[in-house]
C-alpha cells in the first residue's frame, strides 16, 4: 500500500498547489489581493476555521501515517479497485475546485470580512449549488479517503464536512444575507447549498 499512499500525498500537493497557491497567485494579480481574509469574526468563525485548517491537517496526516505504517488501511476497502475509484475522484475533486473557483471570478475569497461588499455570483455552476467549492472539496477529501482508507482519512473527511458546515450556515450566510438582503433570499430559496435542491433556505 505504500504506493498508493505516495500517490495520495502527491494529489494532496497537487490540491494545495492549484486550490490555494495558484488561485491566490492569479487572485493578486488580478485584484491585487490574494483573497485571503483569515479568521476576523467572533468565536464561531475562529472554531470553524481552526477545524478547516486541522481537517486539512488530519486528511494530509493519513497517507503519511499508514506509509510509515503507524495505521493500517480499513481491511474492508483494500480492494485495488477502491484505490483507483479514489485517485479518479480526488482527481475529479482537484479540478471541480478550480472550475468552481475561476466562476467565482474576483470575488473569490478565504474567509468573510464584514468591511467589504463582493459580486453575488449566482450564474454557471453558482446557479446549480451555492457552494460549489466546498462541494468540490468534499469531492477531493471523499477520494483521498478511498486512495488510503484508514481510520485517520476517515476522521479528516469528517471533520472536514463538520467544519465547513458549521463556517457556511452560521458564518457566511448569515454575512451574504446582512450584505446582499432579498438578493440572497432569493437565491438560497431556488439553489441548493451543497447539493443541487438540498439546503434550501426558505
Amino acid at each position: 500500500m505504500d504506493g498508493v499512499a505516495v500517490v495520495a500525498l502527491t494529489l494532496f500537493a497537487a490540491f494545495g498547489v492549484l486550490g490555494f497557491g495558484w488561485r491566490s497567485w492569479l487572485q493578486y494579480r488580478r485584484t491585487g489581493s490574494t483573497g485571503f481574509r483569515g479568521i476576523r469574526g467572533g468565536s464561531t468563525e475562529w472554531v470553524a476555521g481552526a477545524g478547516f485548517a486541522v481537517a486539512l491537517a488530519v486528511t494530509a496526516s493519513a497517507p503519511i501515517l499508514q506509509l510509515c505504517n503507524v495505521v493500517e488501511p480499513l481491511r474492508a476497502l483494500t480492494a485495488g479497485w477502491i484505490q483507483y475509484v479514489g485517485i479518479v475522484v480526488a482527481i475529479l475533486g482537484i479540478a471541480a475546485t478550480v472550475y468552481a473557483q475561476l466562476e467565482m471570478g474576483d470575488s473569490w475569497r478565504i474567509g468573510v470580512d464584514e468591511r467589504e461588499t463582493t459580486t453575488l455570483v449566482h450564474t454557471g455552476v453558482f446557479g446549480q449549488v451555492r457552494n460549489p467549492i466546498y462541494t468540490a472539496m468534499f469531492i477531493f477529501g471523499f477520494g483521498i479517503a478511498l486512495v488510503t482508507p484508514n481510520v485517520v482519512a476517515c476522521a479528516g473527511f469528517i471533520l472536514l464536512v463538520a467544519t465547513v458546515e458549521l463556517q457556511v450556515r452560521r458564518v457566511e450566510e448569515p454575512h451574504l444575507l446582512r450584505t446582499h438582503g432579498d438578493a440572497y433570499r432569493d437565491y438560497a430559496a431556488t439553489v441548493g447549498r451543497f447539493v443541487p435542491g438540498v439546503g434550501l433556505i426558505r
